[in-house]
């Protein structure tokens, strides 16, 4: 099956400008073919040529202003970059922070942090691609973390512990969210006493590196994540950004942009689903036709089809919205949870249509599988988007 005639079922760009990144981004994937990503996997190896290689094409930088050396896109071409990635069959997890953590700093840092980290990142010269947030006592309920930031002359001083802290070890930037004052005792206020930081773990390693306990965590595929304990670690106050106590709003501010972010790597999971399902359904010949031709395989794959390009409109809309300026709660919220549950369902499909040789990571699919099964559960759970929708779009009463 021709590489054209398998990206004919996506939706096709109508911008010229949009049609040229899709081609390079596409390029570039084409260097690191099945084979690189499956000695990643089974290595549990950071992709660190791949993350080089976009890193030197620009493509991190993308929602850096150009004034800080970055393209000045917007979320729509990083969704198009994050897309063709996984649906190159490679896994966007091992870069696609680097765009959503972006948001705090673009839209809260002084201009004193921007100017001294944005351009450096926007080269590669240092990379921001960890978040610290989750912790094992608090799960998705964020409002009720642990880890302190107390205040100490010039400097606060970190203690707590964090698991789900992906790619610490390959950063020199760190995003870190902390109490700061305790949780207060009116429900309506539990967002507020929370700030967020932006730590130069160059620095800590260097200078301290007793107070920061990294230990690695082993899941089902390539994730490159941790727990992490901070043990009295000393920060310059300069390094928070925002006010003091408003840190969870700064987060929820990207919270859109990676919902928009994340089901775009699950769209392109879709796709590469659809597209090795076909091309095998085709090329598969048992009892004297092509499998592809009996009803039991053909209608599932066109199943998986109506929902992956659907969720795809729904995330091409949240996009639009969010560029413009415009709110886009729900859209983003629902394009995450619609190509979640698309990718899975065009995984199963695959799978399905594979057979015994789905199982055999030669091929590919087991792996895909494992990779996409995350979008259900991160970076939120399905259930908690359909909790938003149902009280902030349905109008029905709060949840939890």
């Amino acid at each position: 099956m021709s590489d054209t005639a398998v990206h004919d079922i996506a939706i096709q760009d109508t911008d010229s400008a949009h049609q040229r990144l899709r081609a390079e981004v596409r390029k570039l994937c084409r260097g690191f073919g099945d084979e690189y990503w499956r000695d990643r996997d089974r290595e549990r190896a950071y992709p660190e040529e791949f993350v080089r290689a976009l890193t030197e094409a620009g493509y991190l930088s993308v929602l850096i202003p150009t004034q800080y050396g970055g393209l000045g896109m917007g979320v729509t071409e990083g969704a198009i970059i994050l897309q063709e990635i996984n649906r190159s069959g490679g896994h966007s997890a091992a870069c696609h922070a680097q765009m959503y953590t972006m948001a705090p700093l673009l839209r809260h840092g002084s201009e004193a942090q921007r100017r001294r980290y944005l351009p450096e990142i926007a080269t590669g010269r240092l990379r921001l691609q960890a978040f610290s947030i989750t912790e094992p006592e608090a799960g998705s309920n964020t409002t009720r973390i642990h880890t302190t930031a107390v205040r100490d002359g010039d400097d606060y001083v970190v203690t707590g512990h964090k698991n789900w802290t992906s790619r610490i070890t390959q950063s020199d930037l760190l995003m870190l969210l902390a109490r700061t004052r305790p949780l207060p005792e009116d429900p309506a206020e539990r967002a507020e006493g929370i700030s967020l930081f932006l730590i130069d773990l160059r620095r800590i390693r260097a200078q301290q590196p007793e107070t920061l306990v990294v230990e690695p965590v082993r899941t089902m595929f390539n994730y490159a994540t941790n727990q992490v304990w901070y043990k009295s670690m000393r920060i310059p106050a300069d390094s928070m950004i925002g006010e003091e106590g408003r840190g969870f709003r700064y987060v929820i501010d990207g919270w859109n942009a990676e919902r928009i972010l994340l089901a775009s790597e699950a769209i392109g999971d879709g796709y590469w689903f659809l597209d090795r399902a076909i091309a095998y359904a085709r090329e598969r010949d048992v009892f004297g036709h092509p499998v592809g031709a009996d009803q039991g395989v053909q209608f599932p794959l066109a199943r998986a089809y109506t929902q992956v390009i659907a969720a795809d409109q729904m995330r091409t809309r949240a996009a639009a919205l969010f560029d413009s300026g415009r709110k886009c709660g729900a859209e983003a919220n629902t394009a995450k949870f619609l190509a979640s549950e698309a990718s899975w369902q065009a995984a199963n499909m695959c799978l399905d249509t594979h057979g015994g040789n789905g199982f055999v990571d030669t091929w590919d699919v087991e792996r895909k599988f494992r990779e996409t099964r995350l979008y259900q559960v991160a970076p939120i759970n399905n259930n908690l988007i359909l909790a938003f929708l149902g009280q902030h779009v349905l109008g029905l009463p709060r949840s939890y």
